[in-house]
Order: C-alpha cells, then structure tokens, then sequence
C-alpha cells in the first residue's frame, strides 16, 4: 500500500470517528471541527505515565462554588499538605459562602468575585499548584487551558470537554506545558466500581466481552429550578442532543475493559428518543411564570439516548443516558466475561458465576 493511500485511509477513519464523537457529545460544531486532527501533523509529549515533581505542600484555588465546588473546597481542606489559597465564583456571595466552610482551619484564601474574568486573576497568581474547575460546562475547556498555560495543574469536573476540538485542546495543552489534567469523573473510584476493577483484572470473570453504563437521573425538576444551576446553564444545554453525561457510566468499564491500555473504542452509533419530558415542562411553566417563556418553544434533546461502541478488539460497550424520564437512579455498571458478570443497580450489587445471582 502506498503511503498516500495509507495516509487516506487513515484520515478518513479518524474523520468518521470524529463525526461519531461530536453527535455522541451532542456537538453542534461545523464539519471543519470534526476534522481537527492535530496528532496527524504535530510531534507531542506523551503525558501517560508522566509524574510531575512531588510537592510538600500543594497550594489551590477553586473556580466555581454553585453546586459542586463547595464539596470540593470542604473534602481537600481537610488534606495534610493542602493549602487552599483562592476561591472564585461571579457571585460575591457563594465565594463567602465557600470561605465560611473553611472557619476555623488554618486556610485563609483570597477571594475572586463580581466579574466574568475574575478567575483569570487567580489563574495569573504565582503562588498557586492546582485549580480546581467546577463551573458550567461551557468555561471548562477554555478555563483549564488558561491556567495550564499559566503553569498550574488542572482538575476538571465532568464533562471536561463538549467537543472534539476541545478534547484535542486539552491534550495539546497539557503535553505542551507538561501539567496535569483530571477530569474528576468521580464514579470510577466507588466501592463496587474499584472491587470489579480488581476482580476483573485478577481474571475473575474471564475475559470480558461486554460491558454497560448509564446515568440515569430525573433531573427534570433540578433543572427547571430557577434557584438552581447559575442562569439556567444546565437547561440551556438541554437545547443540543446526544448524550450530554456519558463519563459517569463510561468511566469505569472503559478502566474494566482496558480502553486505551491496550484497547482502544473503535467504531460508535448513537441513537435518542424524541422528547416526551421537557419541552412540555418549559410550555406549562412559562404559561404561568414570565420567566419561562424564553425556555418555551424551543427543541430539546430526547428523553432516552442509548449509544453502542465496539472496541478494536471486539468488545462492545452500551451507554445509556435519561435525565428527564420518572425514574429510579441507575448507573447500571455491568461487565460481562466468559465465566461471570456483575450488575451494581438495582441495588443490591451482585456477582454471578451461572445462572443465578450470588450477593
């Protein structure tokens, strides 16, 4: 085969790969994005299995303190050799809401409020190791590549990225500055989650051959709530489809399965529901409450998505996403070997070697 030829076909393997990847991150962006391929062109540092010189003290600062980041700043304030030393959000008052979680411990942060690019001074401080993002979806990828380019580590709350160009901005980034950058997709390090990890990589179930994830989650009232997600930013996401949330699910077969530590996901489709839930939610409120009529009429992503992926290897993969759908919370977590299988939700976690469930 010649190497144009060679060159062709692997160009148009990862074209359609990308086009998969932006409708499973519910992508509107243009053809041309899909396209963007910088590892095809450009030599890189390989930051897997790269360890940053260790720290006696690591000094943070926190972007975002809605939902998630007081969390954040409460669990690491508690850490021997942290130092919390700014917190940030646009709203003065959840920054002081977020200082008082941290009275009487020896942290004593600078506080960054009332702009849109306050955190940027943060970021520009000198005496700061780690920022910790967890502000909407849209901030995450130009937030963590500002502060990677000012010479700090990142952790990222999920989704790091929304499309393939911002995936590829990451990466480039952090090879380019050589600093950490974690999505902080928490449910890879649940109980059940690890212990199967281990199991599965002790040979128990054999050798793996499918595996399923989900984030189901009825948080159709949450993001109506006009007290909840900062300018209803987790609503307006809604107007894109796809699956807006896959790493919850995604996360921890892909470590099961090995992806990218000696398999890799290779070919993906990805099919949603119409919406059943939303749109008739935004059309009943706004008939009685002004502020939202902006949310009516508008078309919002389905109900259900489901998305199947087989790996290069041969492994499949289904991933389920729900958020708008009465339902019991599930993340699923199931692996399937050629001796044995598990299944985490309903509760109770169960193993099987057969026929029957053995708890």
């Amino acid at each position: 085969m010649s190497t144009k030829r060679r060159d062709f076909l692997k160009l148009a393997g990862l074209t359609s790969a990308a086009f998969l990847a932006d409708n499973f991150l519910g992508s509107n962006e243009s053809s041309a994005h899909s396209l963007y391929a910088p590892h095809l062109t450009q030599k890189r540092f390989n930051m897997n299995g790269y360890a940053a010189p260790a720290m006696d003290k690591v000094r943070v600062g926190f972007i975002g303190l809605g939902m998630r980041g007081p969390t954040h700043v409460s669990g690491m304030s508690h850490i021997e050799g942290v130092e919390i030393v700014g917190l940030c959000d646009i709203r003065p008052e959840k920054a002081e809401a977020a200082l008082a979680l941290l009275k009487n411990t020896q942290h004593k942060p600078q506080l960054y409020s009332g702009s849109a690019d306050a955190w940027k001074k943060m970021c520009d401080r000198k005496d700061i190791d780690l920022i910790v993002i967890s502000t909407p979806w849209d901030l995450h990828t130009p937030q963590a590549v500002y502060a990677m380019k000012a010479g700090k580590h990142v952790a990222i709350e999920v989704p790091a990225a929304k499309t393939v160009k911002e995936c590829w901005d990451l990466v480039l980034t952090s090879e380019t500055t050589k600093k950490h950058c974690m999505m902080l997709e928490n449910c890879c390090y649940d109980f059940f989650e690890l212990l199967t990890l281990n199991m599965a990589r002790d040979g128990y179930f054999g050798e793996l051959l499918h595996a399923e994830g989900a984030y189901l989650h009825d948080l159709l009232g949450l993001n109506f709530d006009k007290n909840g997600y900062y300018d209803m930013w987790r609503l307006k996401e809604n107007f894109r489809n796809g699956n807006l949330y896959p790493t919850h699910g995604l996360g921890p077969v892909c470590q099961a399965l090995n992806e990218n530590r000696g398999d890799r996901m290779a070919f993906m489709s990805s099919t949603s529901s119409d919406d059943f839930s939303m749109a008739k939610k935004a059309e009943e409120l706004a008939k009685t409450d002004p502020f939202f009529k902006p949310f009516a009429g508008k078309k919002y992503r389905g109900n259900m998505n489901i998305t199947n992926i087989r790996t290069e290897k041969g492994k499949t993969i289904t991933i389920y996403h729900d958020v708008s759908s009465e339902r019991p919370y599930s993340r699923i977590h199931q692996l399937t070997g050629t001796v044995a299988t598990c299944l985490k939700y309903p509760a109770p976690e169960r193993i099987s070697k057969g026929e029957g469930w053995v708890n």
